[in-house]
């Protein structure tokens, strides 16, 4: 891996994540705060660290990164997602490996509108027979 950051966006659901990764000490900087900071629930904590931790380089690189829209979940799942594209460009062997995982595949599945004369995008207003 070269001196330079490399850049890759990562999606999940409305959630957008801008990710930079450059050679370090495996500092996780999530909108200026600390990885740990910013995702408190230990399941998104897993999920963000995966594709580094995937590739066995988690205390050889830096990541920063800005998420935003989406909630937590979908913004950790964003940020595992342009990590992983950000380090599959630098090196062919780790494309394989991220994508066998399935880490380099967008997550399309989104949240479906609401139909008018209806509660919500699939319920219905209860039947009543008088």
């Amino acid at each position: 891996m070269s001196d330079e950051a490399v850049y890759a966006t990562g999606k999940r659901k409305c959630a957008v994540a801008r990710v930079w990764v450059k050679p370090g000490t495996g500092k996780f900087i999530v909108n200026k705060q600390s990885g740990d900071d910013y995702f408190e629930r230990g399941t998104t904590r897993m999920i963000m660290r995966q594709a580094v931790k995937l590739l066995e380089i988690s205390d050889e690189i830096d990541i920063l990164a800005t998420v935003s829209g989406g909630g937590h979940s979908a913004q950790a799942e964003a940020l595992r997602h342009g990590t992983a594209r950000a380090l599959a460009s630098t090196d062919p062997d780790r494309r394989a490996i991220l994508k066998k995982a399935g880490f380099l595949t967008r997550d399309a599945r989104k949240k479906e509108r609401k139909k008018y004369g209806q509660p919500g995008a699939r319920k219905r207003f209860q039947y009543s027979k008088r």
